[in-house]
């Protein structure tokens, strides 16, 4: 397998086995007209595998969403060939219009608002702003 080098761009690293896909939608990276690999099950120091995902352009990441999809993902900004910088991802307090309300009767669902989502504890569950229904 060969997957070139990245020359300014984005590595998702440490992305859970199996959610690289997730990341992608989400993200939109179809949209994008560069050059985008997905990398699922690759082996792993930390966990038995992972999945990786490179991005050979730099654009406007959304890093809120991919913190709540893999909060243990890091995310390496390489410019000119080379790493600049490596962020580390926290849990977003808010995620907006992310993620949609499970509960068929809150207002978000019957009325043209945003879906907003906050963080209510360190294990990641987040709840409905407006009808505190737990998201999935």
């Amino acid at each position: 397998m060969n997957i070139d080098a990245i020359e300014n761009g984005y590595v998702i690293d440490h992305i859970p086995a199996g959610s690289a896909m997730r990341v992608y939608d989400i993200l939109r990276l179809s949209k994008l007209s560069c050059q985008v690999a997905i990398i699922t099950n690759a082996k792993s120091k930390k966990n038995v595998s992972k999945d990786i995902i490179k991005i050979n352009e730099l654009i406007d990441l959304d890093l809120d969403v991919i913190a709540f999809i893999a909060p243990e993902a890091t995310v390496n900004v390489i410019k000119d060939s080379k790493r600049v910088e490596k962020k580390k991802l926290s849990l977003p307090e808010t995620l907006t219009n992310v993620i949609k309300c499970p509960n068929p009767r809150c207002i978000c669902n019957n009325e043209n608002i945003d879906h907003i989502f906050k963080l209510t504890d360190s294990k990641g569950t987040y709840r409905c702003l407006y009808c505190e229904t737990k998201s999935k």
